[in-house]
């Protein structure tokens, strides 16, 4: 069978005649007139080498044939995908879809998604798959443009502009201590910070790296802190702290992963803002399960900025 290029909107009238099993409703659902559909039907049985539709045997309209029961579904299918294509707006149905999202982010962001999305995969989402991958500076718009990486949860500071991003916290630098540490619990001063002994967390470089842009601001003030070890991920400082005397400046953002375990006071000195951002790039911005990921990663973050920072308004997109 070979269907030339300018008989492909018979197949259009063939998924109409085969849902309507009448000619006269199938034309008026085309907007075509009764004579017109019915030579379609001729065509499309000369087409298809089968007359598709025949009389019913009550007299009243018609019943598909064998083969025209076999081409109903598959036609449908086939025009809604048609349809989708060119819509560029398919439909996404979480509770069925078996799609796999990539995030990438640190360890420690983890966190905010046991509180809304990952029950929601395990009651709901059954079929989604999320993995949650290391966050690389350097080929982050590489990665999210080729869809390596749907979405990427970073300080804003590193998102380059060429990006879509949407700032989702606002927060403020905190140090952290074992509770019963020698230094005790009043405020902290500038002598006090700059006296002890530091952890620091550079997440986007290969070891060796002991100046963060903390030690920047320190140098500013013409003093500067001692680093006495330097670590690529937050998790495993708590445990850490609890053992030793070291201390250790962080986000904000992560103080709910640490309530009971640390004691926790703001800085002696200002700093830069702190905005954690979602980016993305613009080539996905209308996919419909795209969208769906994005709005999940808001939803789960309105519900862990109740706990720690302030969760910036909608209308923050760029």
């Amino acid at each position: 069978m070979y269907i030339k290029p300018n008989d492909l909107g018979l197949l259009v009238s063939l998924c109409a005649l085969l849902e309507e099993a009448n000619v006269t409703r199938a034309a008026a659902k085309m907007g075509l007139s009764q004579p017109a559909m019915s030579a379609q039907l001729t065509r499309l049985r000369d087409v298809f080498k089968d007359p598709l539709l025949v009389p019913s045997h009550t007299g009243k309209g018609m019943v598909p044939t064998a083969r025209g029961l076999a081409l109903k579904e598959p036609m449908r299918a086939a025009l809604q995908s048609l349809q989708d294509l060119v819509s560029g707006s398919p439909e996404f149905d979480p509770e069925k879809s078996e799609r796999r999202f990539s995030l990438a982010t640190t360890d420690s962001i983890i966190s905010i998604f046991s509180g809304s999305l990952l029950p929601q995969m395990d009651r709901k989402f059954r079929n989604l798959r999320l993995a949650f991958k290391p966050v690389q500076t350097s080929t982050l718009p590489e990665q999210l443009c080729h869809g390596e990486i749907d979405v990427a949860l970073v300080s804003d500071d590193v998102v380059p502009k060429e990006l879509r991003s949407r700032r989702l916290l606002q927060g403020r630098f905190i140090m952290a201590q074992r509770r019963g540490h020698p230094r005790g619990g009043n405020p902290l001063t500038l002598e006090e910070y700059t006296s002890l002994r530091h952890v620091v967390i550079l997440p986007n470089v290969n070891g060796g790296a002991w100046r963060g842009f903390i030690d920047d601001a320190l140098h500013e003030l013409g003093t500067g802190r001692e680093v006495a070890i330097s670590v690529q991920n937050l998790s495993i400082v708590p445990d850490m702290l609890e053992k030793t005397d070291f201390v250790c400046t962080f986000p904000s953002f992560y103080l709910q992963s640490m309530f009971g375990k640390l004691d926790c006071f703001d800085l002696p000195f200002e700093t830069r803002p702190l905005y954690l951002t979602m980016a993305w790039h613009e080539r996905f911005d209308d996919d419909p399960a795209h969208c769906w990921l994005r709005q999940q990663v808001l939803l789960s973050m309105s519900a862990w900025g109740r706990w720690t920072e302030k969760v910036l308004p909608s209308t923050a997109m760029a």
